[in-house]
């Protein structure tokens, strides 16, 4: 008899494995099919078959010509300065908020329910309430005001949860340790606090930046003259559209994947200088008791 056990699969598996396939086509099917379908000749349609197959739409968007009736490269510039705006200012005010939770103050429950809020509100009331408010103050909401307080309604909620999961794991014991040695409070916050939640704060930059890349329902009626990405692409397809609709998606799905990836990046690095840290002083520590 064969010492090895016999490999039996437990009941109901290949449902459950039909079922999860079945989702994953689900999720990236569609973004298969405009890939695909992006890759069209000048004079291919919205469906398929496809008609040839070139770069022209990549070189539409890129450098718009005849075919295309609008020019996304600014939208694109607009979008990704908007972006990078939401993404800082959600780091810095989720880890100050995360500061203030950890001490405790009074109302803290009330400002936690008011943060959170925003995410249960539907997003076409908060963009209405924004261009209400900017109305009645005599201002004109643009892209870089209105739709700037908008973006951050909807990524500081994540990024408030993230550092309070992230602070409510951090030993305090590490801070008190820092001042029995000397450290000033900024210094305690600087060497200590931000080196251990760095990996945190990356993940809500990377939420930050993400969600305000291709946000549409918080910005479509605040956004002002100027366009963002995905009001333009919206605004195209309600119009006219062409196959150069596929090829900003493709486009801007290999710059999330892109910004993504440099995220992992960043805390795969960030941790390998910290384990590399860890073992120095594991040496150092273990040649001074030999010695």
């Amino acid at each position: 008899m064969s010492q090895r056990a016999e490999f039996r699969r437990a009941p109901g598996y290949w449902p459950r494995a039909a079922l999860f396939y079945v989702y994953l086509l689900f999720l990236y099917g569609p973004i298969l099919i405009i890939a695909v379908l992006s890759f069209q000749g000048p004079l291919a349609s919205m469906t398929f078959p496809m008609q040839g197959l070139s770069l022209h739409w990549f070189s539409e968007v890129v450098d718009p010509g005849g075919f295309s009736r609008q020019d996304f490269r600014m939208p694109f510039v607009r979008s990704l300065i908007l972006a990078i705006i939401v993404m800082v200012l959600t780091m810095g005010l989720s880890f100050l908020a995360g500061l203030a939770f950890r001490k405790s103050f009074k109302g803290n429950i009330v400002v936690f329910y008011v943060v959170v809020a925003s995410l249960i509100a539907p997003s076409a009331l908060i963009s209405l309430g924004i261009g209400l408010g900017f109305n009645e103050l005599g201002l004109q909401s643009q892209w870089y005001t209105g739709a700037l307080g908008a973006h951050l309604s909807w990524t500081l909620p994540f990024g408030v949860l993230i550092m309070l999961a992230i602070f409510s794991r951090l030993d305090p014991s590490l801070e008190e340790a820092a001042r029995d040695q000397g450290a000033t409070e900024w210094q305690t916050l600087r060497n200590v606090i931000v080196p251990i939640t760095l990996p945190g704060l990356i993940g809500v930059a990377l939420f930050g930046f993400t969600l305000s890349y291709d946000e549409y329902p918080r910005t479509s009626t605040i956004v002002g003259e100027f366009n963002t990405l995905p009001v333009e692409v919206m605004n195209t397809i309600n119009i006219a559209a062409t196959p150069v609709i596929y090829a900003i998606g493709t486009m801007t799905t290999l710059f999330s994947l892109l910004v993504i990836f440099a995220s992992f990046l960043a805390v795969y690095i960030i941790q390998k200088r910290r384990t590399g840290a860890g073992l120095g002083i594991a040496r150092k520590a273990a040649k001074a008791d030999s010695s």
